[in-house]
């Protein structure tokens, strides 16, 4: 497998060497992968991290777990269960009821992740929100970081369908996030402040274990979406 590259998330990287590896031929279907230890070791990266691309993978149908036996090449072509899809988003109102029900749902995510404070975790959140700073700061729209540090957060809740459910909602988070930067009538720096603010104070309660602040944090970042696109 390739190393990964520096100027890549590490996250995106593992993923893309595990797609390529399933791809080779090397592990035919129904065969075992490595322990997560083997593949972390393997590819030099945190059992985290390496999580997050087997979370991705099995999103996808990739691969497949089997409760107490580990992870296995899924077998696509006797696959007969259709992925989980949302839709797509058809109106306005219907950006409203996602975003409220992103609200609900990252909340509790949020307060699992300070439940569970896993130091490795809170580690991936604060790179990720650092990434997207600095995407911003340098011209970019950020929506892919701005959707990496939610997703390290489902991660860092230690709960696998948060996971899955961030990532079977990324295009319509990809849409969501791009319209409300669209739409919104507030000067970029000023919107850009609010970001770096909320997202700031997402990782601060998370980092200090404490979950009722981490869900009011989120639960404020999300709604304060909704006003940047609909007016308080």
């Amino acid at each position: 497998m390739n190393k990964p590259q520096s100027e890549r998330l590490l996250g995106d990287v593992v993923y893309e060497e595990l797609t390529a590896w399933l791809g080779s031929g090397e592990l035919p279907p129904l065969s075992r992968l490595p322990s997560e230890n083997e593949l972390a070791q393997r590819l030099r990266v945190s059992r985290p991290v390496l999580r997050q691309a087997l979370t991705r993978l099995r999103a996808e149908g990739r691969i497949s777990t089997r409760k107490g036996a580990g992870n296995y090449v899924a077998d696509t072509a006797s696959a007969s269960s259709p992925k989980v899809s949302f839709g797509p988003l058809t109106s306005i109102p219907d950006v409203r009821s996602f975003l409220e029900f992103r609200s609900s749902l990252e909340g509790e995510m949020a307060a699992r992740a300070a439940t569970l404070h896993d130091r490795e975790g809170l580690a991936e959140i604060g790179r990720r929100r650092r990434r997207l700073e600095s995407a911003m700061a340098a011209g970019g729209d950020g929506i892919e970081e701005d959707i990496a540090f939610h997703a390290a957060i489902a991660q860092a809740s230690g709960n696998r369908f948060f996971s899955m459910t961030m990532e079977a909602l990324a295009a319509q988070t990809r849409f969501s996030i791009g319209l409300i930067r669209q739409l919104s009538d507030r000067p970029l720096a000023q919107r850009m402040q609010d970001v770096y603010r909320e997202h700031s104070a997402i990782e601060q309660a998370i980092a200090s274990g404490d979950p009722a602040a981490a869900r009011e944090a989120m639960t404020a970042h999300l709604v304060g979406g909704i006003g940047r696109l609909f007016g308080k």
